[in-house]
């Protein structure tokens, strides 16, 4: 009999875990704390992406409506800096349509689904995964995101910096635009709610934008946020297993960061279908699963690092201009 994993987080990395799990034969109970469809602070935006991984986790079907986005412009302030295509199409859909999908997937496929339910982390407990997304840090970013329509975009990815952060416009289903930011946290700016995101624009130097998005039609329920977090490789818990964002997180400007999600998970795979088959103790199971994932990612990561910080740097507007993208871009996929 299959020992059973316990997944601590439905999103794009626990979902898809869960499914291949029980392709396996292998139970599976996933603790979501919050429910199913909901918005989550995300680019939608899925770059880089093998047919193999979605062939790996059998997600494929879920992505097969996704939209797909080449061209790509990007501005400084209020000034168009460059048009580029993207030498491969990215998938765009929403997250709450995604995670919905995914979260179905795996019901389907016999996991148990309880949401509502908020786990702690218990570190050395076998068989136990912690794919809850980011971790709480002393970070200085916040994230903030809004589907919006009745706005005019200049290519498929819209992407405008300044010198405290950037954010991007993509179309996805339903005739709506996502958008999705990170800036610095600025304790100044007094704005609550959906207000967040023109008063950050404002501060960026994003003035036309905001007037923009401030005069748009605003889903709903759409706007989501989050603060505080930390980029790069979380702070690891000692004796807990962790994936994703939990492992972590690409800047959102590469466009990979969901594409990492669903790898971490493809990454796992064998390793855990081989401890849960009793062929590898738990231990040695997440030191061959935290090797096989500093080995995929780390070209990625080590670039974001040194990338990311120049987007605000003096010379960024120039380098955003006439840098080759496609080449800069091969760096973090």
């Amino acid at each position: 009999m299959s020992e059973t994993i316990t997944i601590i987080g439905g999103g794009l990395t626990g979902l898809p875990l869960a499914s291949a799990l029980r392709k396996h034969g292998i139970p599976v109970a996933l603790h979501e704390a919050g429910t199913y469809p909901r918005h989550r602070v995300c680019g939608e935006f899925i770059s880089g992406i093998s047919q193999e991984t979605l062939e790996a986790l059998g997600i494929e079907e879920t992505l097969a409506d996704a939209q797909l986005h080449r061209s790509v412009t990007w501005f400084s302030g209020n000034d168009l800096l460059r048009e580029n295509s993207l030498p491969k199409p990215a998938l765009a859909i929403s997250r709450h349509s995604l995670d919905d999908r995914l979260q179905k997937l795996a019901t389907a496929s016999g996991a148990e689904i309880r949401t509502g339910s908020r786990m702690r982390m218990a570190p050395d407990q076998p068989g136990q995964i912690w794919t809850a997304g980011r971790k709480p840090a002393k970070g200085e970013w916040i994230g903030l995101k809004a589907h919006i329509r009745g706005i005019e975009t200049t290519a498929q990815l819209e992407m405008h910096s300044g010198p405290n952060g950037y954010l991007g416009i993509t179309p996805v289903e339903g005739g709506w635009n996502n958008v999705c930011g990170l800036f610095r946290i600025d304790r100044s700016i007094s704005a609550q709610h959906q207000e967040l995101l023109p008063a950050y624009l404002l501060k960026n130097g994003n003035t036309e934008l905001a007037r923009r998005i401030s005069e748009a039609e605003w889903k709903e329920g759409s706007f989501a946020a989050v603060a505080g977090f930390a980029l790069g490789l979380q702070q690891p818990t000692p004796g807990v297993l962790s994936l994703g964002d939990s492992h972590a997180i690409l800047p959102p400007f590469t466009g990979n960061g969901m594409t990492m999600a669903f790898q971490s998970a493809e990454t796992a795979l064998p390793h855990l279908t081989a401890f849960a088959h009793g062929h590898k103790p738990w231990l040695d199971t997440c030191k061959a699963t935290n090797a096989a994932l500093a080995k995929r990612f780390a070209k990625r990561l080590g670039s974001a690092k040194f990338l990311h910080p120049l987007l605000f740097h003096p010379a960024a507007k120039p380098l955003l201009k006439y840098a080759p993208l496609n080449p800069i871009l091969s760096l973090v996929r």
